[in-house]
């Protein structure tokens, strides 16, 4: 597109002219140095020159007509063919120097990318996008392909991964040689690499942590598909528009254009599950637990035997779901007094070799406050109680001769108002010895009388601590959830207090519904995710006989998400190069989604029917395109200034 008109440029060579006239003048005054630098950096030659031949040097230089200076070279400025030794970068008054520092291989055309790196030294104007090649053979090689990289997980644009081809079509090319040739990809994601040979080629995307261009370290982030390409290009048509002004179009027009083809493609980006085992850290931050983080869950409960303690029947132990973080609550109080406790810790670790053996370490477990600074806190805490009570027998009241126990102090769900579908959730601080069901109660008003209510106490699988109260609550219905002192008690002997709380439920007419017909899946499993503004979901529902439905949802704008089961775990799963599993595949529906009071919303989702790289919308994309560097354009400004500032006077 055109931004500058032939009117534009009249307009501002008038401007300019006139601005000249009037600063000629010794009392009109101007700004400091004249007009402003707008011209972006002009390259006046190079050596060797651009697109030279039979190049045996590895010390190139561009030079232009002014001074310049390259910004942000080591992530902005890549070689192709990879170099194993970084090569140096840098700028000397007019010209730019690159040195390459591993030796040149025959007959391959070499590419400097420098993208938008080169800008005037004393403005900032960017020279542009720009690639600098030659060639240690008799030929050029111009071929390019360009496309996308997403993170597989959520679609977000992948900023700053590597991109590389191979003509080594073999799935162990990955993994043994470095990439043939290479690009980075910008803050959208994109990608072009250039001065391709004609072949067959597949294209890889990854997170070079150790800079030898080849996959070798679990932890990379990697993307890889079976798909081969065989670069081209043609003649081609495009939209050449030419504007007034930001807002009005003056022309449109077909121009010819040459296009590399493959211009589409896209990888999806992920990392491997961390399979090597190591114990990561561990901690005593209270001291009445213990806490062991591993890099990777086992089946196998590590054991810890006490060297200057009695380690039998001390702990009660949790494991999350994941089987890689377990606490160790210290039952003895005599050991919850103890500043430290000295253990033999034995656990499954992953050898050199790759191999799960049995690993033991001595640790010591200090908690993070002394028993003699805890003693402190709790006399201060004791005398704030003795003060309070004092206050109150000046006044007469009642008071206590014993400071009370402190009890247990659950977690009560905190919403305001629940949907009809809502379940109601306790959490504990700590693990319970006992909970009685008997001292539990559900009341419902009717009229207004209440009476008692069913429902169902359970604890909520994969949650630590949570309880459920599960109830058919009733449209715009009130209920009491009431509880007896003592029904929850801890291991420690805490007893919990009586609770009385309100629960209200919505009306039907508060909320929406979502109803979506899906096509497009290739799983037998599906699921679709309803997402708030942060990308964040809400709720979620398996796709059954093609449909997705939602109930019960507040009015607002909601997005979509889904991804393909492909195992029927529930969840999705990342991807394993090793055994050429790719992550299950994601979708978004590339428009918001407005809910309304009292209306269905009823709509067909094909998941296919945008291009993936396009189906995330703008708004929850995280990744931002970076801003553009563009020509500042202060001399328009300023003359404006100059010519108001002349008129006053």
């Amino acid at each position: 597109m055109r931004l500058r008109t032939l009117s534009y440029w009249i307009h501002t060579t008038c401007l300019l002219a006139l601005l000249a006239a009037v600063t000629s003048c010794a009392n009109m005054g101007s700004p400091q140095g004249g007009l402003y630098d707008e011209e972006p950096p002009r390259i006046v030659y190079a050596s060797p020159a651009e697109k030279a031949v039979n190049v045996n040097t590895n010390k190139i230089s561009i030079f232009f007509n002014e001074y310049v200076k390259i910004e942000n070279a080591t992530e902005k400025v890549i070689v192709s063919p990879p170099q194993l030794e970084m090569p140096e970068i840098k700028d000397q008054g007019k010209k730019v120097v690159v040195e390459l520092q591993d030796t040149l291989k025959p007959g391959l055309t070499y590419t400097i990318d420098f993208s938008d790196a080169i800008v005037d030294f004393t403005e900032g104007n960017p020279l542009g996008n720009y690639t600098y090649s030659f060639s240690t053979g008799d030929r050029i090689d111009t071929l390019e392909v360009s496309g996308n990289v997403l993170d597989a997980m959520n679609l977000e644009p992948v900023k700053g991964i590597l991109v590389g081809l191979y003509d080594d079509l073999s799935d162990t090319a990955f993994t043994t040689k470095p990439m043939l040739r290479v690009a980075r990809t910008d803050s959208r994601g994109h990608f072009v690499i250039r001065g391709i040979a004609p072949g067959q080629y597949r294209a890889y995307a990854l997170q070079d942590l150790d800079g030898d261009y080849k996959f070798t370290q679990q932890g990379e982030m990697i993307a890889f598909n079976h798909d081969v390409f065989t670069p081209a290009s043609g003649m081609a048509m495009r939209q050449d528009t030419t504007w007034i002004d930001s807002l009005h179009i003056e022309t449109v027009k077909l121009v010819p254009y040459t296009r590399f083809t493959p211009d589409d493609l896209v990888l999806l980006a992920f990392k491997e599950v961390q399979t090597d085992r190591h114990l990561i850290k561990t901690d005593r931050t209270d001291p009445e637990k213990i806490n062991l983080y591993f890099s990777y869950g086992h089946e196998d409960e590590p054991i810890i035997r006490g060297l200057d303690f009695d380690d039998k029947d001390a702990f009660v132990v949790e494991m999350n779901e994941k089987k890689d973080s377990i606490t160790y609550w210290i039952t003895d109080t005599a050991l919850i007094h103890r500043d430290s406790l000295t253990a033999e810790l034995q656990y499954m670790e992953t050898d050199t070799t790759g191999v799960l053996v049995n690993k033991t370490d001595t640790i010591c477990f200090t908690p993070k406050f002394s028993y003699e600074k805890r003693l402190k806190l709790e006399k201060e805490e004791y005398d704030k109680w003795l003060k309070g009570q004092k206050k109150l027998a000046k006044k007469g009241e009642p008071v206590d001769s014993i400071m009370p126990a402190k009890p247990l102090e659950p977690t009560y769900n905190r919403k305001s108002t629940l949907t009809p579908k809502d379940i109601y959730e306790i959490t504990m601080p700590t693990p319970l010895m006992s909970l009685d069901t008997a001292a539990i109660h559900m009341y419902a008003k009717v009229d207004t009388s209440w009476y008692r209510s069913p429902f169902t106490f359970r604890e909520k699988e994969k949650t630590m601590r949570t309880y459920e109260i599960i109830a058919e609550w009733r449209e715009d219905g009130e209920y009491s959830l009431e509880i007896d002192s003592a029904a929850f008690i801890d291991i420690y002997g805490k007893a919990s207090k009586p609770y009385k709380g309100g629960i209200k439920i919505g009306k039907l007419d508060e909320y929406s519904s979502l109803l979506i017909t899906v096509n497009g899946a290739k799983a037998d499993s599906v699921w679709v995710e309803l997402l708030n503004a942060s990308d964040n979901a809400v709720d979620r529902v398996m796709v059954e006989d093609g449909n997705a439905e939602f109930y019960y949802l507040k009015p607002g704008e909601y997005y979509l998400r889904a991804f393909e089961d492909k195992n029927g775990n529930g969840i999705w799963d990342t991807g394993l190069y090793s055994g050429d599993v790719q992550p299950e595949r994601v979708y978004y529906y590339n428009k918001s989604v407005e809910c309304k009071e009292k209306w269905d919303v009823t709509m067909t989702w094909d998941l296919n029917a945008v291009p993936v790289a396009k189906q995330k919308p703008a708004k929850i994309t995280k990744q931002k395109a970076d801003k553009e560097k563009t020509i500042k354009n202060r001399n328009k400004e300023y003359i404006a200034k100059y010519l108001t500032k002349k008129t006053k006077k």
